[in-house]
């Protein structure tokens, strides 16, 4: 049995976790005590391959990480099906060498290659990439479409019919404001936040995010729409005005960005905490906090958390102009920011605040703010702040910002699945659609002001998280003081998990940790766990539903 393993190959199509570049690229499992002779030995065969097929010019590149290796090339956007093939024989030449069995010939082959190669090469697609990266315009494409432009001003063709560049009006080719979201927690919620403020100045904003994708009021596919694909629909929907695109950490490591470098006026990542670790070679915070400062090649303004570690860390790898927001107006990185003629989005006292030139504007309360529960919700307040400087770079009046932060509510219809309140029998029900320890202690930090005779809380997890995510979620959960935990299954959600093995794991840390077993109950479902919530529930407790897999059912029972 090989002591390797492929464990994915790929296109990277945009800005990535290990270049800017397109190209085929394959994640290794192997020994950290192989990876050297692994990588010199791929990269031998990588060059010689590439050579025989005329791609000379084209560059190699690598990602180390814990027990893996990533092996990249950059090749033609129009050739990356067969550019992955080649990566695939390279590879497998390389593991033969290593151990010693029969190394394939390729000569004979090559021809076939070359043959496969011309098949799928696209000039025409080449030639308008070039067109518009020399006037600056977007380039965007898929497997199916090629466009240029953005929203209103763009213009998109099969790919297997396109116009030669002299046939395009490249003077009505132009973009549109563009705003990029990603994070641990609190993505959906800036961009729909985002959606108000564009709504109150008139414009027609289209969004791409884990729910849907979403062009105005109409909704035109329900589904997690985060990845690249989903920036490519809404950039090329000729009614969107402004684009929000929720940008998650799987799509930038299976695709990259779905924009080029510089193409997005403004970028945002949120926080940076533990969550999906183990996933396509991400292994530990860090390495997650890399993933999502890819972001940041394309845009031509960053906003950071100055109250995230991460994020402050790697403040010196952003070149283009910064704004910071903070729930601190005496943090040290916004002070020193502030003093050297920088921008910021803060808060002081029970004032939202923006800071630039020297000056302090107050613009509203948090008490103005109905997803900040009066202050409660300081995660909202951070969204609110970070919304506000995407605003702001997004050049958004100051009335239509103000009128989305106050319009928008905690609302199945603003903001369906997060911190959606309603009362029953005398019992607040909150339903939210926290997942991971950092999340959840927001939420908990939260209840934790509001008043409440008893506490309730269901949990459940998602089958790909390892055991320690998934006992850490049910401690942070018991370490809160609430009066009583459901577990509950999440059937749609196992990813390779037996039926009864996350609520196992879940309980038996409770029960190490000293949770009392008679304040445990189980759920087969997330609806079951709300109805046995709601039945257990009496006037003024507090209900904290986790609600995932089965949101629609859950708000509907409520509703």
């Amino acid at each position: 049995m090989s002591r390797f393993e492929l464990r994915d190959s790929r296109r990277l199509t945009g800005p990535n976790v290990i270049w800017d570049k397109p190209g085929p690229v394959m994640d290794i499992a192997l020994e950290d005590s192989d990876r050297e002779l692994a990588e010199q030995t791929w990269e031998r065969y990588a060059r010689l391959l590439m050579n025989a097929l005329g791609w000379e010019k084209e560059e190699t590149a690598t990602r180390h990480f814990p027990g893996g290796l990533s092996l990249a090339f950059s090749a033609p956007m129009d050739v990356l099906y067969s550019a992955c093939e080649v990566n695939e024989v390279a590879w497998a030449m390389a593991v033969a060498e290593i151990e010693g069995s029969e190394i394939p010939d390729f000569n004979g082959e090559v021809e076939e290659w070359k043959a496969e190669v011309r098949k799928e090469r696209n000039p025409p697609l080449l030639r308008i990439q070039r067109a518009a990266q020399k006037r600056n315009k977007i380039f965007l494409t898929c497997d199916d479409e090629v466009s240029v432009g953005a929203g209103r001003w763009s213009r998109t063709w099969p790919v297997k019919r396109l116009p030669e560049t002299g046939d395009i009006d490249w003077d009505k080719i132009s973009s549109i404001p563009i705003a990029m979201v990603t994070g641990t927690n609190g993505k959906t919620t800036t961009v729909r936040l985002l959606k108000a403020m564009v709504d109150a100045q008139g414009r027609v904003p289209g969004l791409s995010s884990t729910d849907w994708l979403r062009v105005g009021n109409q909704i035109l596919d329900r589904g997690d729409w985060s990845g690249p694909g989903g920036a490519r629909h809404i950039l090329r929907n000729e009614n969107t005005d402004i684009a929000l695109l929720e940008t998650a950490r799987g799509g930038m490591l299976r695709r990259g960005l779905g924009i080029g470098a510089g193409e997005a006026d403004v970028v945002l990542i949120t926080n940076v905490a533990p969550d999906h670790l183990g996933e396509w070679g991400i292994q530990d915070i860090d390495m997650l906090a890399d993933t999502k400062f890819v972001i940041r090649h394309a845009g031509k303004s960053v906003v950071l958390n100055a109250d995230d570690e991460k994020s402050v860390e790697r403040m010196d790898w952003i070149t283009q102009p910064l704004t910071w927001f903070s729930l601190d107006p005496e943090n040290p990185i916004v002070r020193a920011h502030l003093a050297n003629g920088g921008t910021a989005a803060v808060l002081k006292g029970e004032q939202l605040c923006w800071c630039e030139d020297g000056e302090t504007q107050s613009l509203l309360s948090v008490h103005e703010i109905p997803i900040s529960l009066g202050g409660a919700a300081k995660h909202n307040v951070a969204n609110a702040l970070g919304a506000i400087a995407v605003a702001k770079k997004l050049e958004l009046k100051d009335d239509a910002i103000l009128e989305g932060l106050k319009n928008f509510q905690s609302s199945v219809q603003d903001n369906p699945g997060r911190l959606n309140r309603f009362e029953v029998n005398g019992a607040q029900v909150l339903v939210d659609f926290a997942h991971n320890p950092h999340g959840l202690s927001a939420l908990l930090d939260m209840t934790a002001a509001m008043p409440a005779k008893r506490r309730l809380i269901t949990i459940g997890h998602a089958g790909d998280r390892d055991d320690d995510a998934i006992c850490e979620v049910a401690l942070t959960a018991a370490r809160s003081g609430v009066d009583h935990i459901i577990i509950k299954e999440q059937e749609k959600d196992l990813r390779g998990r037996a039926v009864g093995e996350i609520p196992a794991i879940m309980e038996e840390a409770l029960l190490a940790d000293g949770y009392p077993a008679n304040q445990i109950s189980r759920a087969d479902s997330e609806l079951e766990a709300t109805d046995l919530a709601l039945k257990w529930a009496q006037p003024q407790d507090l209900l904290l539903l986790l609600t995932l897999s089965q949101r629609a059912e859950v708000l509907a029972r409520l509703g």
